[in-house]
């Protein structure tokens, strides 16, 4: 078993299927797109999902459905989702060699300016499984009138990679 696979059943954490989208709703685009000449993979915006690949709740927008330890718990699901849509495209999580940039919105009620606290989920669980060499990351975090399903978190991001 690879050394990424380990650590994850180490920790108990288990990566989820493709997001099952909503009824009607199309996604025309890749999860994560290989390129630099395959050195580098492009994550596109990915949210908190369950074990089965439905959309995690709660929902709604932090400092009003939600307060910051949900959101902190939404950023793990969504880097667990994350991680599948890495894992499914790789082949092997151990293939990322660095964690280079991580952009995390967070759905904000009017006033909310913890999104850093939220991200955080995201961050740590990153850190957590790869540890501060290659988990290492530049990141933003900011606040968003909307999300789209109404999810409170949405992160994308982009890793380097052995060919």
């Amino acid at each position: 078993m690879a050394r990424i696979e380990q650590r994850l059943a180490a920790l108990g954490l288990v990566l989820p299927p493709t997001i099952t989208p909503p009824p009607g709703v199309v996604l025309p685009f890749q999860f994560v797109r290989i390129a630099g000449g395959g050195r580098r993979a492009l994550i596109s915006g990915h949210g908190p999902l369950n074990a089965d690949g439905t959309i995690a709740t709660p929902l709604g927008k932090l400092g009003r459905e939600l307060d910051v330890e949900q959101g902190y718990t939404a950023a793990r699901l969504t880097a667990l989702a994350m991680l599948g849509n890495l894992q499914r495209t790789l082949g092997d999580l151990d293939r990322i060699t660095a964690w280079t940039r991580v952009f995390g919105m967070v759905a904000s009620a009017p006033g909310f300016d913890k999104q850093p606290a939220v991200i955080n989920g995201f961050s740590d669980l990153i850190l957590e499984v790869f540890g501060p060499d290659i988990g290492a990351h530049a990141r933003s975090a900011v606040g968003m009138a909307e999300l789209p399903f109404n999810i409170p978190v949405e992160i994308e991001g982009e890793v380097e990679i052995a060919a």
